[in-house]
């Protein structure tokens, strides 16, 4: 069995700039803060689109999250994010109201694109690390970015990320014959629109509850593992 250090690695690069863009963002006007926010909206906006128009089973990623969010809606998961955030906030006496916004943002852009499935894969069956490693400086140089406009609560994506990515290592072989092609793309797709979603909300556009969106993702793993087994029968 291998240690996850490529995940241990990247969660460590996500503090580290966490840590730089909340020293950046101290240092920008409200002015720049507010343009900076804006641009990076833009900027997860069009990720999250270019992720989801991969899609190619748009009824199924529909109703996963369709029933993803009732789920969500009924177990309060963003309400009761918040209380955690509120917590996390009250020991290190923040003030940022974005604390959370921002923990849930990083948390979804870090843990639902393709590479943080197969780089945690790759790494548990033939030790190479190649892919966590290109994921560890995307994830650094767009945690500065991200902790800039949102502050601190950007630095405890890490941990959700290292635990996520560290089971898949740990469990690779398993990992490799669930995650198929067809489930790890419209996985991301689905996250993209996650994401298009947090861009909307940066933006200021319209309030979309994402984190009540989140348990939408297992879903489309069940549908497609579904579709797989009984498609005759099912779809």
């Amino acid at each position: 069995m291998i240690f996850p250090l490529g995940s241990l690695i990247n969660a460590l690069a996500i503090v580290v700039g966490a840590v730089v863009g909340v020293l950046l963002g101290q240092r920008l006007t409200d002015r720049l803060q507010n343009i900076a926010f804006q641009a990076i909206g833009l900027c997860i906006l069009i990720l999250g689109l270019q992720m989801a128009l991969k899609t190619n089973e748009i009824l199924i990623t529909i109703a996963a999250l369709l029933l993803g969010g009732l789920i969500g809606e009924g177990l309060r998961l963003e309400s009761r994010l918040t209380q955690v955030a509120d917590g996390l906030k009250a020991r290190l006496r923040s003030d940022n109201p974005k604390f959370a916004e921002g923990l849930v943002t990083a948390v979804v852009l870090y843990c639902v694109g393709s590479l943080a499935i197969l780089g945690p894969i790759d790494e548990g069956l033939r030790g190479d690390r190649t892919l966590l490693y290109t994921k560890t400086l995307l994830d650094g140089f767009s945690a500065v970015i991200l902790a800039s406009a949102y502050g601190r609560g950007v630095a405890f994506s890490a941990l959700p990320v290292l635990v996520y990515q560290g089971i898949i290592t740990l469990s690779a072989g398993l990992s490799a014959s669930f995650f198929t092609d067809d489930m790890i793309r419209e996985l991301s797709a689905a996250g993209g629109i996650l994401i298009v979603g947090i861009g909307i909300n940066m933006l200021e556009i319209k309030h979309i509850r994402v984190t009540n969106l989140l348990p939408g993702l297992p879903i489309v793993l069940g549908l497609l593992w579904a579709k797989a087994h009984w498609g005759p029968l099912l779809f």
